[in-house]
């Protein structure tokens, strides 16, 4: 028979390999958390352009965008007004990476999309960046009440974790204020590729004013603010911009 201690020796081996295998899986819960039920993303294109070629680039898009809408779903396209300068932001929506592949693909067999858009938009460009985002599964994506109004864009740097660990929080905050009134929720998105444990949340206004006015009634809020500081602790860092739609943009 064998002596004691050295049963045990693998016995604890054993229980220190079966906690090792077992931690990665909790952590991966929190990181994952939950999501819509379907396999639809959104594509988040960001384009730097030349500061001099804003407005050619601007007049393009509105002639030739149709070309591209016909191959998929545009949610909308915006320039900034505020909070950065010469950058175009557009959204697609697509049903699975399936789908965007043969998108892709049929965008670039597309003679009139690469003749009339691509070859004469691409100088005006300095920089392209893109993200996919997931809507979080509270969110449905909304649109205005009417045409017209602005939009703002603001970006969330979340600590790592996913909605497991700051979804309701973040639920709680985006729902006081949206039922002070002052703003329309568009959708909230959670990236997936690009940068990770980013949010962007979409909201409509009527004008910059009435934004104004509206966040400085909320602040003014005992449920906005105990919300918001409740949420705080989970943000390592946010920014804006003011968006303004393009005439061929489907959100206007």
């Amino acid at each position: 028979m064998l002596p004691l201690g050295t049963l045990r020796r693998p016995l604890a081996a054993a229980a220190r390999l079966a906690r090792g295998w077992a931690r990665p899986q909790v952590l991966a819960f929190l990181a994952t958390g939950p999501r819509q039920d379907n396999s639809v993303f959104y594509e988040i294109r960001t384009y730097d352009i030349k500061p001099s070629k804003m407005k050619e680039f601007v007049e393009m898009a509105n002639k030739y965008f149709h070309l591209r809408s016909a191959h998929s779903e545009m949610v909308g396209i915006w320039s900034a007004e505020l909070g950065a300068m010469n950058k175009v932001v557009h959204v697609w929506k697509y049903d699975n990476f399936a789908h965007r592949a043969a998108v892709r693909h049929a965008l670039a067999n597309d003679k009139d999309w690469q003749g009339k858009f691509i070859s004469p938009a691409l100088p005006l460009i300095e920089k392209q960046y893109n993200e996919v985002a997931y809507l979080v599964p509270w969110c449905q994506l909304g649109k205005p009440p009417k045409d017209g109004g602005v939009y703002e864009w603001v970006t969330f740097q979340m600590k790592p974790g996913g909605p497991a660990l700051w979804g309701e929080a973040f639920q709680a905050a985006i729902n006081a204020h949206v039922n002070t009134g002052y703003t329309k929720l568009i959708g909230v998105f959670h990236t997936e590729y690009g940068f990770l444990n980013t949010v962007h949340v979409i909201w409509w206004n009527e004008s910059p004013d009435h934004r104004a006015a509206g966040r400085h009634r909320a602040h003014e809020d005992a449920r906005v603010v105990a919300a918001v500081r409740d949420s705080v602790r989970f943000l390592e860092s946010q920014q804006n911009m003011l968006l303004i739609p393009l005439q061929c943009s489907s959100l206007k």
